[in-house]
């Protein structure tokens, strides 16, 4: 496997630009260049990027010792199984470029981390070379240290699940899969670039297993490499257990000035059950919904709250029951009167079930169906796009907006993808393990 490191670039789309390959075409990095600073202006040329590239034509297995190579007992191929490459790398935004297309025809998919979709189903004919980018957001579990005597900690309470997953770790990990997967090589360069926050519970969170998945770890899918995603959303996530377990405080160590931060939380803070964690709607989780908002705009951030999206429970009419009760209007009385934006996820969601209608709608579920609280790739992927929808038909979005991907055409909840015809490749690694919380 080569390895080789050269300095170049001042943007992501610059750095095209500064690459020493022959297969390089100026004009057309030229011109993508002028079309970011077009559109995106507030990235101005900002760092000189430090480009490492690796070819991948060796089976070498990943060490810590070598600092990249395979994962999980997989190697490249073509033939469609699923395989892993990993990167030793520092805590940070990472752009990634791949260059994809070989002697056959191919079809890939670039998953980074757990499972976070980056590329999808990218077509090559055999002989062609396409070069594709994205950034991968990587973080280990490590917060600032408080002094000597105060109270807090130095990392992120992990609950058991999260032990072992490449989403706390310190290395960047892709997963390539298709029908016909053809990669060439892999090029990194750690960047600094707005972030996109995700705070929230099992419906946010990059699901480690297949079948499960949430509408976070697709949202990546439908933004412009030109910005990134941090998901911090994790199964079972309530209001205060997400700064008990030093969650919100790892975020507030990284949280920048024009950043994004949404938060959805309501799905476990309405358990009574759960008295550690329970926040009655009307009172307490108004006012935890606030002390978020503060803290984030402290920062320089920009905070969207985000409704939770209902649960599968339909009267016999086909109209889905609100599980919530009054969380999602407290959750749009708290923007409205923080004048904070707002993404309906919950009368999104609703509108996805009830157009699906009551036959089709598991279908968008985990577990086969069975569950009916958390979503299977085709179910999170259709919550993904209905939150860029929301994002795009929010005035005070519009900046935001301009990172959604050019081939986003918008969505309809209520006229979602065809169920029955979605494809997504799978990734290996299952569990029947169900997500903590319902």
């Amino acid at each position: 496997m080569t390895v080789r490191t050269f300095i170049g670039g001042r943007t992501p789309t610059l750095a095209g630009l500064c690459r020493s390959d022959r297969h390089r075409d100026f004009a057309s990095h030229l011109f993508a260049l002028l079309v970011f600073f077009v559109a995106i202006p507030a990235l101005a040329p900002a760092e000189v990027l430090r480009w490492t590239t690796y070819d991948l034509t060796s089976p070498e297995p990943f060490t810590p010792e070598r600092g990249y190579g395979y994962e999980l007992g997989t190697a490249r191929n073509t033939e469609g199984r699923p395989w892993y490459f990993s990167i030793a790398v520092d805590e940070g935004n990472w752009l990634v470029e791949v260059t994809l297309g070989g002697a056959a025809a191919g079809d890939t998919t670039v998953k980074a981390e757990s499972r976070r979709l980056m590329l999808e189903s990218v077509k090559t004919a055999p002989g062609e070379q396409v070069r594709r980018q994205f950034i991968v957001n990587v973080r280990n579990a490590s917060v600032p240290a408080p002094e000597k005597n105060a109270p807090g900690g130095s990392a992120v309470v992990l609950n058991d699940r999260e032990q072992g997953s490449f989403t706390w770790d310190t290395k960047l990990t892709l997963e390539f899969g298709g029908p016909a997967p053809q990669v060439h090589s892999v090029s990194v360069a750690k960047v600094h670039t707005p972030t996109i926050f995700l705070l929230g519970d099992s419906t946010v969170t990059d699901q480690r297993w297949e079948d499960g998945a949430s509408w976070g770890q697709m949202l990546s899918r439908f933004f412009k490499p030109a910005i990134a995603m941090a998901n911090h959303a994790e199964s079972g996530e309530t209001l205060k257990s997400f700064v008990t377990g030093l969650r919100f405080a790892k975020v507030l160590s990284q949280l920048k000035e024009g950043d994004w931060v949404f938060l959805q939380f309501g799905h476990n803070d309405q358990k009574k059950n759960w008295p550690q964690t329970y926040v009655e709607a009307g009172t307490t989780y108004r006012a935890w919904l606030r002390a978020y908002l503060a803290e984030i705009r402290l920062r320089g951030a920009t905070p969207v709250l985000v409704t939770s999206p209902q649960r599968r429970n339909f009267t016999p009419d086909g109209i889905i029951r609100n599980t919530h009760g009054d969380y999602p209007a407290a959750v749009r009385a708290v923007a409205a009167e923080e004048q904070v934006a707002l993404v309906d996820l919950e009368a999104a969601s609703r509108a996805l079930y009830e157009g699906l209608g009551p036959e089709k709608s598991p279908l968008a579920f985990s577990n086969g169906g069975k569950d009916a609280t958390h979503h299977n790739n085709y179910g999170a992927y259709q919550l993904a796009q209905a939150v860029a929808q929301g994002i795009r038909a929010t005035p005070s979005l519009t900046k935001l907006a301009a990172f959604l991907a050019d081939d986003f055409p918008g969505y309809d909840p209520a006229k979602p993808d065809d169920p029955t015809t979605f494809t997504l490749p799978a990734s290996p690694q299952r569990s029947d393990l169900r997500p903590r919380g319902n």
